[in-house]
């Protein structure tokens, strides 16, 4: 073996071991705030707190309004908490419906170390306890980017009104291989999020709305999750649409009207 092979070999295990590694730090983009920061909104709102394990907090937004058609349960994305996120509750609650925000483990004042299957029970710990005070059946599950792997797990395991995904993934695994495809990624994730498995079991009707110039998740990740289920699945077109700017057409406020007015 030469010795320009086996820096090759080398660099490559090394490159293996860093993304095994260190792969939550290119997954996750956390926005971490102080345990005393005060959110300040100008709409009522209440801070929410779901203890899920001994030293596992879920921390948590919940914008109300009078006399609620349901509520809509929204995860967000893999960047900042929900403090940022919560601009976008104005979407949903002036059709009258409250709106729960949660962030994951290790965002904004969530603790916890992170595993997918730590994440995913702490999310239907969430959803069990909002299940007392709302019926399911008024309950709407809302996921963006990262969160539709969040939102379809929940819906599948549960009876919520319907689920609503935003610029999803078809497979997660797939997403990243787009970045790095000189790497055995199936074997090297720790996180694999199965949208397009746990879509197949979500007996509500779904709800994609995906700009068809997302370069970072393209539209043909929300076709192929369409076409598992076509009878059950409304794919929306947001036409000139990127990955971070649905809600600037009017089109997408107009889909969502449509939905939560149905």
């Amino acid at each position: 073996m030469n010795t320009t092979l086996l820096y090759i070999i080398i660099g490559y295990a090394v490159l293996i071991a860093i993304v095994y590694f260190v792969q939550e730090r290119f997954i996750f983009k956390p926005e971490k705030l102080n345990a005393n920061f005060q959110y300040k909104y100008d709409v009522p709102f209440k801070e929410l707190f779901f203890d899920v394990a001994p030293g596992v907090s879920i921390n948590g937004l919940h914008f109300t309004v009078d006399k609620p058609l349901g509520l809509i349960l929204y995860f967000h994305g893999n960047s900042r908490s929900i403090k940022g996120w919560a601009k976008y509750a104005k979407d949903f609650f002036r059709y009258q419906y409250d709106v729960v925000l949660v962030d994951y483990r290790g965002f904004g004042k969530s603790t916890g170390k992170r595993s997918e299957h730590e994440m995913l029970n702490d999310m239907q710990f969430v959803y069990d306890t909002l299940a007392v005070q709302y019926t399911e059946h008024h309950i709407i599950v809302y996921g963006r980017s990262l969160g539709s792997g969040f939102a379809a797990k929940i819906a599948s395991d549960n009876k919520p009104r319907y689920l609503i995904l935003d610029a999803p993934y078809f497979s997660f695994t797939k997403a990243i291989e787009r970045f790095l495809p000189i790497l055995p990624i199936r074997f090297l994730l720790r996180f694999h999020l199965r949208t397009d498995k746990w879509i197949k079991h979500v007996n509500c009707h779904t709800y994609i709305l995906h700009g068809t110039k997302d370069w970072l998740i393209p539209i043909s990740n929300s076709e192929k999750l369409q076409s598992l289920s076509p009878r059950k699945i409304t794919l929306i077109r947001i036409h000139g649409g990127g990955h971070n700017n649905l809600p600037t057409f009017n089109e997408y406020h107009n889909f969502i009207r449509d939905i939560l007015q149905y």
